[in-house]
């Protein structure tokens, strides 16, 4: 792990500093109850060192094994999974982001449907808010998961403000952080399962660890161009099997403040100034540009364009 960033921001603007905490996990395939209690482990930990928040990684209940025959069944245990996540945050008094749950709905009907949800649990054991996955990674997820497709991306009221929940590859689209940071949100949290085999055989000929050049570029220029925190947490295992690991806290100016390795599990607790951001934003002023009534950049999610265009 990298030593920590300390920054002194130059503005006298009074804004909260959060000591929170990032959790690398090696997420075993099909062993839901041992990746649980190796999460809660480490969430109690956190507690300990005066963590507010806790994030854990994408799929850290059961990795993302589709193929396996008994991957359904054990997604329709969801809620069993998510009531301990709210007994453990409410017995830890520390806020959770349990990664995501694969949730199974409607289990043998024309319905039926997998779902990639992320949760931000309080400290109180109550959700706040919830994100199912829009962005899927190709055949590899859209064969076999629902995205939230047009539904808005929610900004979610929490002990720490405003926040915005993002899943993996959500990260690649700059669209999806405009319209959390137009509705108010100061900090993404974006759990992850993101690989180095994730890249294609040209990529790799290219960089071996052109993923991990993909994660630490556009987390940092993220945080940048939209004024933000950023709280990334990947999935972490043994080296050699493709893991990226670098999960990271990320901020305007310094970019990373705490970073994790590219394999090994862990877990980083690092003071999130908010500072940081305030001074950002009265830099730039991104936020301002986009609430202005006469911006001219207009996003849609239709190719239908305006008759007066």
């Amino acid at each position: 792990m990298e030593p920590p960033v300390h920054i002194r921001p130059s503005s006298d603007k009074m804004a909260p500093v959060y000591k929170v905490a990032v959790i690398q996990l090696y997420c075993k395939p099909m062993q839901i109850e041992r990746n649980f209690n190796k999460a809660a482990e480490f969430v109690r930990a956190a507690a300990t060192q005066g963590a507010q928040l806790a994030v854990l990684p994408e799929y850290h209940l059961l990795n993302w094994v589709p193929q396996d025959p008994k991957f359904k069944e054990a997604c329709g245990q969801w809620e069993v999974y998510l009531n301990k996540y709210c007994e453990l945050a409410k017995e830890c008094n520390i806020n959770i982001v349990p990664g995501t749950i694969v949730e199974l709905h409607d289990a043998g009907t024309e319905n039926e449907r997998l779902l990639n949800v992320a949760y931000f649990i309080t400290n109180a054991g109550d959700i706040a808010g919830k994100y199912v996955k829009k962005n899927l990674w190709g055949p590899i997820e859209r064969n076999h998961l629902s995205s939230s497709t047009r539904d808005p991306h929610p900004v979610i009221d929490t002990p720490l403000g405003k926040v915005g929940l993002l899943i993996c590859w959500d990260l690649a689209f700059p669209e999806a952080w405009r319209e959390l940071i137009a509705n108010g949100a100061k900090i993404i949290i974006v759990p992850t399962f993101w690989t180095l085999s994730d890249c294609s055989p040209a990529g790799l000929a290219v960089n071996p660890t052109a993923e991990g050049l993909f994660l630490d570029s556009m987390l940092t220029a993220r945080c940048f161009e939209n004024t933000c925190a950023v709280i990334f947490a990947n999935a972490g295992g043994p080296p050699g099997k493709g893991y990226a690991g670098l999960s990271q806290v990320c901020v305007p100016y310094a970019g990373a403040i705490t970073r994790l390795g590219s394999c090994a599990e862990g877990m980083a607790v690092v003071d999130l100034d908010m500072k940081i951001v305030e001074d950002a934003e009265e830099n730039y002023q991104v936020r301002s540009d986009l609430a202005r009534s006469d911006w001219h950049y207009e996003y849609r999610h239709s190719n239908k364009r305006d008759a007066k265009m």
